[in-house]
Parts: C-alpha cells; sequence; structure tokens
C-alpha cells in the first residue's frame, strides 16, 4: 500500500510539473505572437513612412502628447494635409488595464477594412504591454551597417537604429513576465524593415 502511495505521488507531481510547462510555453506563445503582430503595424507604418526622423533632427512635436513616455521612433507620412509624423513611444501605462510599460502608438487611426484613415484625427494607442521593466541593452543595432540610435532607444525595451543612407530601421522588442517560483521570463523579439 505504501508504495502504491508512493508511485501515485509521483506520477501526480509529474502531472503537475507537465501542466506547469504546458502553461510556460502557451504564455511563451501568446507573447511571441502579440510581439508579430506589433512589429507588424511598426513595418506597415513603415512603408508607408516617406522618411525616418534621424537623431540630427531630434525628436519632432507629438500631436497626441507623450504623457511622461519616451519618443523613440517618428515616421513622416503622407496624410491629406501634407505630411504627419507617426511616432511610437515608450513608457507607464495610460492606464491600470496594462500591465508593466507600454509601447504606445501616436498616429491616425485605421479604418475597418485595416487601412489608415490619413483623414481622421490623431490617436494614441497602446500596441502593447508587459514591457520589460530593465531592458537588456542593446548594443550592435541588430547588425544593421552604419545604424544610429533613434533617441537613445538602446537601453529602452522598445529599441530603434536608423541607417540613414538606405533608410533601413532595425527594431528590438523585449518584454518580461512572471513564471511560477518567483522566476522572470524574458522574450526578444528583433526585425528590420525599410521606409516607402
Amino acid at each position: 500500500m505504501s508504495l502504491g502511495l508512493l508511485l501515485s505521488g509521483l506520477v501526480l507531481q509529474a502531472l503537475v510539473g507537465e501542466g506547469q510547462n504546458a502553461q510556460r510555453f502557451t504564455r511563451l506563445l501568446r507573447e511571441r505572437t502579440h510581439q508579430r503582430r506589433a512589429l507588424g503595424l511598426i513595418r506597415s507604418d513603415l512603408e508607408r513612412a516617406t522618411a525616418v526622423v534621424s537623431p540630427e533632427e531630434g525628436p519632432l512635436p507629438v500631436i497626441c502628447g507623450l504623457n511622461g513616455r519616451t519618443p523613440v521612433l517618428q515616421l513622416v507620412t503622407p496624410s491629406a494635409a501634407g505630411k504627419a509624423t507617426v511616432t511610437y513611444s515608450v513608457g507607464a501605462p495610460p492606464s491600470g488595464i496594462w500591465e508593466g510599460r507600454v509601447l504606445v502608438r501616436c498616429g491616425p487611426a485605421y479604418e475597418l477594412e485595416g487601412g489608415v484613415n490619413s483623414e481622421a484625427t490623431y490617436q494614441s494607442r497602446v500596441v502593447l504591454d508587459r514591457l520589460a521593466p530593465a531592458a537588456t541593452a542593446w548594443t550592435a543595432c541588430g547588425d544593421l551597417p552604419g545604424g544610429l540610435v533613434l533617441n537613445g532607444s538602446a537601453s529602452l525595451p522598445f529599441s530603434a537604429c536608423l541607417d540613414p543612407a538606405s533608410q533601413l530601421v532595425a527594431l528590438r522588442l523585449e518584454q518580461s513576465f512572471p513564471l511560477s517560483g518567483g522566476r522572470l521570463q524574458r522574450l526578444i523579439s528583433e526585425v528590420v524593415a525599410g521606409a516607402g
């Protein structure tokens, strides 16, 4: 009977451990999907942009207001009024429904079909939350030759580098979230995209 109880306990412990691993994997997969979606949105804004605001130009005024967030990537895009700037910034969340630091997009609203409505008023929207509170410093600019870090973002959880000659932009997102046992899971994605 003791041997049976011992074996049952071991099997139960293995099943609980397997369940925890499945939960971690599911969460990691979900967060990676969110990062890919956020980078896809940024890439589509980059493809519509006529230029990326360079470090020499410095950050341009933000139509939506930053509320203490740091502007990282600013894109000059065509609009009904001539030129407009789409800004991606990092900082504190605008409300308690978001976890940790957030990536916010200030730009024209989207139409129901998914296209940008260049005549609409600008909106400030959270693109991704749970950004790492203490991000890993980005040293290589995503291996982008001639890359210049935009707006001192190398130590932020959303970083961008610009190659002024080619208008290629390297982007990096870093999230973190707690796991059971007090450990912290970090998730980093990088992509290179071009303006225009």
